[in-house]
């Protein structure tokens, strides 16, 4: 039988800040809200790094199941909201690897490479997984949070190609010239929430 990972495996300092130590204290106490706001936060990672194994949806939601089950048991054991991705990445590869070995008609021996074994270039490669899932998750908390207003004027700026300041202003009903200034409100707010700052400045908020 494999052994669980160690907790701090694959831990970076800094990752999670209050926000992933605020939701962890409460999904401790039986906090459901808190617990799927975890799970919201980290499946992109997991369902990820499923991809990168070559699993397919039904075998990506096995693992991802697996995963959760094997959080909620040890959920008391991880202390520190940096160590949380990196355990979440090492058993989902673990648990990937244990859905590969199994696969009939596996080639070779069927043995599919341990977590130990995946190259250094795939481990940073589940970094970048990392970083891109946080500052996600990060900026739609951070943008649920903006004013109605911010939200529809960052909305329109970020559509793909963006419209005109006079479109803008004719949709939302804003002086043309008010424009940029209410973006830079709007974008100000957005950096000062504490998931962009806890992204940011790991350290912000911390007790000296």
């Amino acid at each position: 039988m494999a052994t669980n990972p160690d907790l701090t495996e694959g831990a970076s300092p800094g990752r999670g800040g209050p926000v992933v130590a605020d939701l962890m204290t409460r999904a401790r106490n039986g906090d459901k809200q808190a617990w799927d706001a975890l799970v919201e936060r980290y499946a992109p990672l997991i369902w990820s790094i499923c991809r990168r194994h070559g699993l397919g949806d039904a075998d990506a939601d096995d693992v991802g199941q697996n995963v959760w089950l094997k959080l909620a048991g040890q959920l008391e054991k991880i202390r520190l909201p940096a160590a949380l991705p990196g355990w979440l990445a090492t058993t989902t590869r673990r648990e990937c690897g244990r859905i590969l070995r199994a696969a009939p008609g596996s080639r070779d021996t069927g043995q599919a490479p341990a977590a130990e074994t995946i190259p250094d270039d795939d481990a940073r490669t589940a970094e970048d997984e990392l970083l891109a899932a946080e500052r996600h998750a990060a900026l739609r908390e951070a943008f649920a949070d903006l004013p109605p207003c911010c939200q529809q004027l960052i909305a329109l700026l970020t559509e793909n190609p963006p419209p005109s300041y006079a479109q803008i202003s004719a949709r939302l009903g804003l002086p043309a010239g008010s424009i940029g200034p209410s973006r830079g409100r709007c974008l100000d707010k957005l950096r000062r929430h504490p998931a962009i700052t806890a992204l940011t400045n790991p350290d912000a908020g911390t007790p000296a």
